[in-house]
């Protein structure tokens, strides 16, 4: 079936046009005249303008007199810098030159950052009588941050801005790292801020040289009878709410499902606009080309999902199922968030989202009052394998203000905050039952409804104040998954990357040839052979020249092999072999599929 979807009437073919733009990566007004001179502005196909925005190229050109052009250049100059200032919100317009500055790193969107932002200062300025105003910084999502961060703590290593203390701990002054908070994110990648740093070299009571690990984290330091009131048990379904160590403490959780368009379904499924039940619905291969998956090479949330999937259906099944859906793949792309919205648009049928960013999108094209089962963008909690997990907040080391950074966790664990993750917005009229907080006004966000999860239990208790002003009804620690992570989230970018993402044109062509031979139905036995060519794995060369099968009892010393510090690049080289590996047998199975099919053509004829 084709993506392209029915239009009106075609626009007539115009002679092409050469544009050029800031988005030809000139970057200015001069870059652009510069690039016109070198002949490398963009060229943009007639077709794409209406006839009557088309100006024949036979026109003679304006020219502006120099004095004039230079004034529209440093016009258009001015507008650039000045329409973000301008744009601000008031409040961060408002900011009192005495407030004190929080520097956080977090994959959080923008509504939550302003959110945070302004009832953090509000919380703060009630209890410390002094405003803060908090300075986001978004390099990316959870993986660029940590690479971020970890050339943030080399750096500081190289140059000994480290002090290793007598209990092996290593010690750095405030104000070494930029940032003083990573705000968001999932519990892995927050683990990896524990496990993942720099290892310096350093002189152990005994004389001998030892290596010790720097954590970009530091333990939080608040006392168990505060942790005993925030948390209690600290367990959701199988995961933690916090480090033991309080190397990183939740403040949200997260659900990862299924965000699905019922129009586009019932056009792809013959009418059935059912929404999916499960992950395997997403394997239909009536959906080939138009499932939105993100990359989880550069989304530690989506990451997060395949390994949910692996960890409930097993390894071969797991595998299985991410093939299989992979197949089906309109694109790969490197921001959660754009699935979500690419559903809402009908851009594609169904994709894998965070909670949040599912309700949100389908919340974003609800009609006011509308139910949210009649809206034509849901979202679903597939039954029995809903993973849950801690989104944290962390100290991190050597920051320049670790007090006010600890001020923001407490900040963060406080019923006010949690309200901010699910109660309606003091715009919505529902507000107007949101129960009344310290500061004597209504609990809940001001502006953007964020359609999170609150990690308090108290939060739930059907019995409390705060639950039934919920959004979502959702119990997370109801709902929470008891399978446990079998450890196989290593493998997820190597393989996706190999079997899907960079093969994609040859998975999806695979896929279709293979349902087309199916569909004829007249040579089973070689559907079945090529059915399993396509789930197949490839063959891991190791070091030492010796091939191990790529299955689950092999996969420990397949990884130890990836991350041999004496060969540093056979991480890459095995993902190349395996890459050429799905390539060649992709289209090898096309091939025979396609024959096979033109053969029960010519023989029905």
């Amino acid at each position: 079936m084709s993506n392209r979807r029915a239009s009106a009437s075609p626009i007539p073919e115009l002679p092409p046009v050469t544009i050029a733009t800031f988005a030809s990566g000139m970057g200015s007004v001069s870059g652009i005249g510069g690039a016109l001179r070198g002949r490398r502005a963009r060229r943009v196909s007639g077709a794409m303008f209406a006839p009557s925005q088309y100006i024949p190229a036979r026109r003679a050109p304006y020219t502006c007199p120099v004095n004039a052009a230079r004034a529209i250049v440093l016009f258009a100059f001015v507008l650039v810098l000045g329409v973000p200032l301008l744009m601000r919100p008031a409040e961060s317009r408002d900011v009192p030159d005495n407030a004190r500055r929080l520097v956080v790193v977090t994959p959080h969107v923008q509504q939550i950052r302003d959110e945070f932002a302004f009832a953090f200062n509000d919380w703060h300025q009630r209890h410390y009588n002094e405003p803060v105003v908090i300075d986001f910084r978004t390099p990316g999502g959870t993986s660029e941050i940590i690479r971020l961060l970890q050339s943030q703590y080399e750096a500081a290593v190289r140059n000994g801005q480290f002090r290793v203390e007598p209990d092996g701990s290593v010690f750095m002054q405030a104000g070494t790292i930029p940032f003083d908070l990573m705000f968001g994110g999932g519990s892995y990648d927050h683990g990896r801020l524990v496990s993942a740093g720099p290892r310096v070299r350093a002189t152990g009571p005994d004389g001998a040289a030892t290596e010790t690990p720097v954590p970009m984290s530091a333990p939080a330091g608040f006392n168990e009878e505060q942790l005993d009131d925030w948390y209690g048990e600290n367990a959701i379904g199988a995961e933690r709410l916090y480090h033991p160590e309080q190397y990183w403490l939740g403040t949200a959780l997260s659900s990862f499902g299924i965000v699905y368009n019922t129009d586009i379904l019932a056009e792809l499924r013959g009418g059935d606009a059912s929404a999916p039940e499960d992950f395997d619905a997403l394997t239909d291969p009536r959906l080939v080309g138009w499932i939105a998956l993100a990359d989880p090479r550069f989304s530690g949330s989506i990451t997060t999902t395949f390994d949910s999937i692996l960890s409930n259906q097993g390894w071969d099944g797991g595998w299985r199922t991410l093939r299989a859906m992979s197949a089906n793949t309109r694109y790969f792309t490197n921001s959660a968030t754009k699935p979500p919205i690419d559903v809402s648009q009908g851009e594609a049928a169904a994709g894998l989202a965070i909670d949040f960013y599912g309700r949100g999108q389908a919340q974003s094209i609800a009609r006011p009052g509308q139910a949210p089962e009649t809206v034509r963008v849901g979202y679903v909690d597939p039954a029995g394998s809903v993973y849950i997990d801690a989104d944290p907040v962390s100290l991190l080391r050597g920051g320049p203000s670790p007090e006010l950074a600890k001020r923001f966790i407490e900040f963060c664990l406080t019923k006010e905050a949690q309200a901010l993750w699910q109660f309606p917005a003091r715009t919505s009229a529902d507000s107007e039952r949101n129960p009344v907080g310290e500061s004597g006004e209504r609990m809940g966000p001001r502006r953007h409804e964020l359609r999170r999860l609150p990690v308090r239990r108290v939060m739930y208790d059907p019995d409390g104040p705060y639950f039934e002003h919920f959004r979502d009804r959702v119990d997370a620690f109801a709902i929470a998954s008891q399978t446990r992570p079998r450890g196989w989230r290593s493998a997820i970018g190597p393989l996706m990357g190999a079997f899907a993402i960079d093969t994609a044109d040859d998975v999806r062509n695979a896929w279709r040839a293979l349902h087309r031979l199916r569909d004829a139905g007249s040579n089973p036995e070689l559907a079945d052979e090529l059915e399993a060519m396509f789930f197949s794995m490839p063959p891991h060369l190791m070091p030492d020249g010796t091939e191990l099968a790529f299955n689950e009892a092999n996969y420990s010393v397949i990884r130890n092999s990836w991350r041999d510090p004496e060969h540093p690049e056979w991480a890459k080289r095995s993902e190349i072999r395996y890459a050429k590996y799905f390539r060649e047998t992709y289209r090898e199975i096309t091939t025979r599929a396609e024959a096979a099919v033109r053969a029960s053509e010519r023989a029905a004829r």
